[in-house]
């Protein structure tokens, strides 16, 4: 007896548990103000994150210099940068697959690409229609303005 009502307590935690914890960690680590709801694929709600704006002028040299590359085109420093990215994290707006790029901010003290990208949008990969600066390897994104 006791070890069905263990497992509906589990089931339970499943089912109720792993959302409040989900509403107390966001609410404990700060992210509730910057949280709004959106729909996801089957209408359930789902967390997105707001992109706050950071200048040009803000980031750091070498982000600065990546951004001057992008207009110009290139030359790019590693393979990936260019490639398209998917925005699984679904933090930026959702567009068509091929719409985003990526580009390596490199970290100096970094002996691999490290965490830091650029990620344009855009038809055109040297005209970008918008582009966001992440440090975090993809957790949060800052939209790049002039």
């Amino acid at each position: 007896m006791s070890c069905n009502l263990w497992r509906f307590g589990v089931r339970q935690w499943r089912k109720t548990g792993a959302v409040a914890l989900l509403i107390l960690s966001t609410g404990l680590l700060g992210l509730s103000p910057s949280l709004v709801q959106a729909k996801g694929p089957q209408n359930e709600p789902v967390l997105t994150r707001q992109v706050d704006p950071i200048a040009v002028s803000q980031l750091p040299p070498q982000g600065q210099g990546m951004m001057a590359l992008i207009y110009q085109g290139g030359p790019f420093r590693y393979d990936k940068d260019g490639t398209v990215f998917g925005n699984r994290e679904k933090i930026l707006p959702k567009k068509n697959r091929g719409y985003y790029r990526e580009y390596t901010v490199k970290t100096p003290s970094e002996r691999t690409r490290g965490a830091r990208r650029i990620i344009c949008g855009g038809l055109k990969p040297a005209a970008p229609d918008a582009c966001y600066y992440t440090d975090d390897h993809y957790a949060s994104f800052r939209k790049i303005v002039q």
